[in-house]
C-alpha cells in the first residue's frame, strides 16, 4: 500500500508542470480581440512621402576598396 501511495504522489508531481503549462498557453478568444483597420490610402501616402536616396546604399562598401572594379595589371 505504501508503494502504491508513493507511485501516485510521483505521478502527480510529474503531471503538475504539464498541467500548469497547458493553462498558461491558451490563446485569447478571437471574438474579443480587435484588430486595427488598415487604411490603404494613408499607407500609400506615407510611402510616397519617403524621399528617394540620391545614391544607392552599398552594405559591403566598407569592406571593399573604392576602386574595386578596376583590375590591377
Amino acid at each position: 500500500m505504501k508503494s502504491f501511495t508513493m507511485a501516485a504522489v510521483i505521478v502527480a508531481l510529474i503531471a503538475t508542470p504539464a498541467l500548469a503549462q497547458g493553462r498558461r498557453g491558451q490563446q485569447p478568444d478571437k471574438a474579443t480581440e480587435k484588430k486595427p483597420q488598415i487604411d490603404e490610402k494613408a499607407y500609400k501616402a506615407a510611402l510616397d512621402r519617403i524621399p528617394e536616396p540620391k545614391e544607392k546604399y552599398d552594405p559591403w562598401g566598407i569592406t571593399k576598396p573604392a576602386d574595386a572594379s578596376k583590375k590591377p595589371k
